[in-house]
């Protein structure tokens, strides 16, 4: 590999930025592929579906056969609120290889006690995201239905483009929450991107259920991501 290629590729990893090392079989040329580049990539199609899977993959296309070695950020989970649900979501999320973090100041709730091995912050998440910021691999699930603690981190999710955005709550509590987001500036069409009620529809009734139905949103929100013009950073943050 060329060595203008490879720091292009450490640059992009060291940025949380999804990228793909082409290489022409019958030559041996490569070339870097970013994931938001793919639109007007003639083999687009074929390197978005290994992008989607995480695998690297030979593709055959009319041009000829290439091998696509695909570099993923790893999948980052960020849980507001150290509530029941969180406990479950924890291992699970930690099976299907998910970084998951917890925010919440309410320290009875964020004890260490209860999230073993989990990273914990028991501090308000406007603190916690200036050092941590959010990005487009990451997912974000409001879970402590107090606009005080949620309202904050949900408009910074959808400002970076997160390919999750889900909040905890009723329709009558998620239309209020609207319309507060809507108040501090942000537009209906980033707003309709929350997921509420969170979860896929599985008529989950416990802590435990109601962690399964999110991280099933979570992980079809990964696997069929697009990178929509606010992922690829080309709409500034509203």
């Amino acid at each position: 590999m060329r060595a203008a290629l490879l720091r292009e590729l450490n640059e992009a990893r060291a940025a949380r930025r999804a990228v793909a090392l082409e290489t022409e079989l019958s030559s041996g040329r490569q070339r870097l592929v970013r994931e938001t580049g793919l639109e007007a990539d003639p083999r687009g199609e074929a390197i978005a579906s290994a992008f989607r899977s995480g695998k690297s993959a030979s593709i055959e296309t009319p041009d000829g056969a290439f091998f696509v070695n695909v570099h993923l950020p790893p999948p980052r989970l960020v849980v507001i609120g150290a509530v029941h649900i969180s406990q479950a979501l924890a291992p699970m999320a930690r099976l299907a290889g998910y970084d998951m973090e917890i925010i919440d100041p309410r320290t009875a709730f964020a004890s260490p006690d209860r999230f073993a091995g989990v990273p914990l912050y028991a501090a308000w998440p406007q603190d916690v995201l200036a050092a941590r910021p959010l990005d487009a691999y990451t997912a974000l699930a409001a879970l402590t239905h107090d606009p005080k603690i949620d309202d904050f981190p949900l408009a910074e999710a959808l400002r970076a483009g997160c390919f999750y955005v889900g909040a905890l709550g009723s329709r009558k509590t998620h239309a209020r929450r609207v319309e507060r987001l809507g108040k501090g500036g942000l537009p209906e069409d980033a707003i309709a991107r929350i997921e509420a009620p969170i979860g896929v529809d599985i008529g989950a009734s416990t802590p435990a259920e109601i962690a399964v139905a999110v991280l099933g949103s979570i992980i079809a929100a990964f696997r069929k991501r697009r990178m929509r013009p606010e992922r690829r950073g080309e709409t500034p943050p509203r």
